[in-house]
């Protein structure tokens, strides 16, 4: 296949997984069509790439969540060390 030189790895282990996919398959299914084996292959594949985004997705929601609770706690500690300064006596370095 061509493919840049610096993707050539991942491709070589990209071809090596799926060869051992449609293998572990074979032996577990006992389907010995290949067209049938490389189908069950893709579903598999995608539904695992479905999982991994779904994954993805709550990971970003949760660390969206996380960044604005930050933001809203050093936004409120920055308001009240303003408060705190602006008192007479009051000195920070």
């Amino acid at each position: 296949m061509n493919c840049p030189p610096e993707q050539r790895d991942a491709l070589n282990q990209a071809a090596e997984d799926l060869n051992q996919r449609l293998q572990d398959l074979k032996e577990r299914t006992r389907v010995t069509n290949t067209e049938q084996l490389v189908f069950i292959a893709a579903l598999n594949i995608s539904y695992e790439l479905t999982q991994e985004k779904a994954k993805t997705r709550d990971y970003a929601s949760s660390m969206e969540q996380r960044i604005r609770m930050l933001q809203q706690t050093i936004e409120q500690a920055l308001l009240e060390q303003g408060r705190i300064s602006e008192r007479p006596g009051s000195k920070f370095e």
